[in-house]
């Protein structure tokens, strides 16, 4: 049990830092603070101007290395981190122009949210927090890990040989395949000033992409928290008597009033994360696909890179189909329990009150796509499906013009 109550600061604290360190300061409203206001945006602004230019230099890549046959491999190798790329952009897109309906999205998390040991315990929440903190953890190591592996391996490889393996030359070579206007290796300088770009955007990237899920997470965390103490009061409850049913009805309008409150939350999650979503997994079986495709076709050095991708790629249309599927059976669990009620005897208002209850019930709150069912288990199998059958033709489709793998 813990000695002191957990604030919703310290409770959404992972992702707030997370977009701090590339500029995106979601309580900026909050700060008083100018200068560091403005250093923060102008951070934010360099490093997507940085990225959005890498991006333009993978895709002329990728259209360069389509028109030969000899480069066909290459493409496939660059078109999941342009899916990649994109999908982040849209993340952030998403927040800057939701950045309102966030703002009051955490005010409204913030004031629900159980403010004493007492009422977070009642809440479960030390359980919750410690469930949702675990997939955080695995989720940010595996995405973070892509990014480095695939930006910082090259240096740290040319380094061992020159330095240890007494190579004759350093080896400069980069982690992405991108087109530059310019010569990258013929100068020192010049090399390193673009190896360095290189690290920071696939750090932006990679940080956007992640703390975004890491605020659904966190949101959906605490709807089903809320959701499931809901049911679990209309459950211990059992049923108004009629010894004083005034004080009953008043307990189960405030109940009515939370539920209400929680499907309007479950709301703002859709308002804010649906267009990034459908990106997200209209490019998921193809970005899944290409990473397929390398692990099989790839080197002993990359296949690595590209497990440790497929990995995080994999673990994230998880996370989002689990947490989408979380929030829909809480949702629909305050129904069951307040069916469940002995409510036979009770007195008229107060089952006018629980049919209510019982109505808004029907229409589960869910993570939504534009044009997509809810998000749940059967989209995660639905992209593992479409995934698969997309790897089968592209590998059929390379065999066929005798491409050879290794």
């Amino acid at each position: 049990m813990p000695l002191l109550a957990r604030t919703f600061s310290e409770f959404i604290h992972i992702p707030i830092v997370f977009y701090k360190t590339i500029g995106e300061d979601l309580y900026e409203h909050r700060s008083s603070n100018r200068v560091r206001r403005l250093l923060l945006k102008l951070l934010l602004h360099i490093g997507f101007v940085n990225f959005n230019l890498l991006v333009m230099g993978e895709i002329i890549f990728f259209v360069k290395a389509l028109r030969s046959s000899a480069t066909i491999l290459e493409a496939t190798g660059v078109a999941p981190c342009i899916g990649f790329s994109f999908v982040a952009n849209f993340k952030q897109i998403a927040m800057t122009v939701h950045r309102v309906t966030l703002r009051q999205h955490f005010d409204q998390m913030e004031e629900i949210f159980p403010k004493t040991v007492k009422q977070q315990n009642a809440y479960k929440l030390p359980q919750r927090e410690r469930v949702m903190r675990r997939v955080m953890a695995v989720f940010t190591l595996l995405c973070l890990a892509y990014t480095s592996t695939f930006s910082i391996y090259p240096a740290l490889k040319a380094s061992v040989q020159y330095w240890l393996l007494d190579a004759p030359v350093f080896e400069r070579g980069f982690g992405f395949a991108i087109w530059y206007p310019y010569k990258t290796t013929e100068k020192n300088w010049v090399y390193w000033l673009t190896y360095l770009g290189q690290v920071h955007g696939a750090y932006l990237a990679g940080v956007a992409f992640l703390s975004a899920d890491l605020v659904l997470v966190a949101s959906v965390t605490q709807l089903c928290m809320h959701f499931d103490f809901i049911s679990r009061c209309l459950e211990e409850f059992g049923g108004a008597s009629q010894s004083d049913v005034q004080k009953d009805l008043e307990y189960l309008k405030a109940l009515i009033v939370k539920h209400a409150k929680c499907l309007k939350l479950s709301e703002h999650v859709n308002s804010i994360f649906s267009f990034s979503l459908l990106l997200n997994f209209l490019t998921a079986s193809l970005t899944i696909c290409f990473i397929g495709f390398q692990v099989t076709a790839s080197s002993k050095e990359d296949i690595v890179k590209y497990i440790i991708f497929l990995t995080a790629s994999l673990v994230q249309v998880f996370v989002v189909c689990y947490y989408g599927d979380e929030l829909m059976t809480a949702s629909m669990r305050v129904g069951d329990a307040a069916y469940n009620q002995n409510w036979f005897d009770c007195d008229k208002r107060y089952k006018r009150l629980l049919t209510i209850l019982i109505m808004r019930s029907q229409k589960p709150a869910s993570i939504r796509a534009p044009f997509m069912p809810p998000i749940s288990f059967r989209a995660y199998m639905k992209v593992i499906s479409m995934s698969y059958q997309f790897f089968a033709l592209l590998r059929t489709s390379m065999e066929r013009k005798g491409t050879k793998f290794t």
